[in-house]
């Protein structure tokens, strides 16, 4: 019953749609419709600029941040993981927005991972960094990102259950991000101008 309340409390923290919401309040626009059709704070970036780009990522990492800090803490690592991985769900297909389709879940999982092993969440954080900066793909630098969370973890966390969901993560990110694997490929993914990011 712990664990099955941590899962529920987990998808339903991630469920919440805060890019779509904040925009809807703010702007009074369906972010859906626009750029990628993601409710991602990357997509919400690129439409509707940093002062709600800001805000829907922080909001997005504590979605997974605080559920599966709680129920590792309250409970134990395997409820921390399944919270955490529940939330990372959640935003992916919110109940929210009716199941469609919602983020890509790499603010979310960044939270988890906070939550869970906060030195595996900076190494990751290095390698999106890192990759942002050199390539200029959100995408590119998310999934490498993503795919160094196993290597962080099997070189930084002792907990088994936090080492495979890293994989899972990983996993979940990859497949979220198929489309823009095939604008890779087809060479009309968009990158950003560093020089644009702050302007609105």
């Amino acid at each position: 019953m712990t664990y099955l309340a941590a899962v529920l409390g987990g998808y339903l923290a991630g469920s919440v749609p805060t890019g779509y919401w904040l925009v809807r309040i703010f702007r009074g626009i369906d972010i859906r419709r626009l750029g990628s059709h993601s409710i991602g704070a990357t997509n919400v970036w690129r439409a509707m600029g940093w002062k709600l780009g800001v805000p829907v990522i922080l909001v997005d990492v504590a979605k997974g941040l605080v559920p599966a800090l709680a129920a590792s803490l309250l409970v134990n690592d395997i409820a921390g993981v399944l919270a955490g991985f529940a939330a990372l769900v959640g935003h992916a297909r919110p109940v929210f927005l009716k199941f469609e389709k919602g983020g890509k879940a790499v603010a979310t999982t960044g939270g988890m991972m906070i939550g869970l092993a906060p030195l595996v969440a900076i190494g990751a954080l290095v390698v999106w960094l890192v990759t942002f900066l050199v390539a200029r793909y959100v995408s590119v630098a998310s999934m490498a990102g993503a795919l160094s969370l196993p290597v962080f973890a099997f070189a930084l966390a002792d907990s088994w259950p936090v080492r495979i969901v890293t994989f899972l993560a990983a996993g979940a990110i990859l497949f979220l991000h198929r489309e823009n694997i095939r604008r890779l490929f087809a060479h009309r993914e968009p990158r950003v101008q560093l020089a644009a990011m702050f302007k609105r």
